[in-house]
C-alpha cells in the first residue's frame, strides 16, 4: 500500500481525470454544450450519418452513460434545438434521435474542438501508448458499441469515428 498518494495509480488518475475534465469544460463552454451534451450528440450524430436512427438506450449504452441520466440530457438537447425525439415504430415505449440540422452543423465542430484539447492534454504521452492504456482501463464492451436497438454489433458500421491525434503532430 502507498503511503505517499503521489505513489497511487487511483490518486493519480483521478487527478488526471479532473483536469481532464476541466480541459473538456473549456473546449465545450464556447459551444454552449456540457461535456456529456457533446458526448450524447456526438454518437447521436454519427450514428446517424451511418443510416441508423438509435434509440436513447443505444446512445446511453454507446457512451456509456446511465440511460435515465442520458434521457435528460437528451431532453435538454431537444430543447436546445440539436436533437429530435420520437416514438420508435418498432416500440413505442423507445424514442429514436434524429439530429436536426443545428445538431449537425454543431457536432463536428464540437468534436474538432474536444481532438484539440485532447491532443493538448496527452501531448507529452505517445499516442500509441495512450490509446493503448487507456482502451485497457475502458470498459471491456467499448470496442463494440451497442447498434440502434441496443445489441451488440461487432462490424466497422458500429464503431465510433477513430481519433487521428497521431497526424496533429
Amino acid at each position: 500500500m502507498p503511503l505517499n498518494p503521489g505513489d497511487s495509480p487511483g490518486f493519480l488518475l483521478w487527478h488526471a481525470t479532473l483536469r481532464w475534465q476541466r480541459e473538456m469544460a473549456a473546449a465545450l463552454d464556447p459551444l454552449g454544450l456540457t461535456h456529456v451534451q457533446f458526448v450524447l450528440l456526438a454518437c447521436a450524430w454519427w450514428l446517424n450519418g451511418q443510416g441508423v436512427h438509435p434509440n436513447q438506450l443505444a446512445v446511453a449504452r454507446q457512451a456509456g452513460t446511465d440511460v435515465k441520466m442520458a434521457s435528460q440530457v437528451l431532453r435538454t438537447l431537444e430543447a436546445k434545438g440539436l436533437i429530435e425525439r420520437e416514438v420508435d415504430p418498432a416500440d413505442t415505449r423507445a424514442k429514436q434521435l434524429r439530429v436536426t440540422d443545428a445538431g449537425a452543423d454543431l457536432a463536428p465542430r464540437a468534436i474538432a474542438a474536444v481532438e484539440l484539447a485532447d491532443a493538448e492534454f496527452f501531448e507529452s504521452v505517445p499516442v500509441d501508448d495512450a490509446v493503448a492504456l487507456l482502451r485497457r482501463l475502458a470498459r471491456p464492451d467499448f470496442v463494440t458499441p451497442p447498434t440502434a436497438t441496443g445489441g451488440d454489433q461487432p462490424d466497422a458500421a458500429s464503431q465510433p469515428p477513430r481519433r487521428a491525434r497521431s497526424a496533429q503532430r
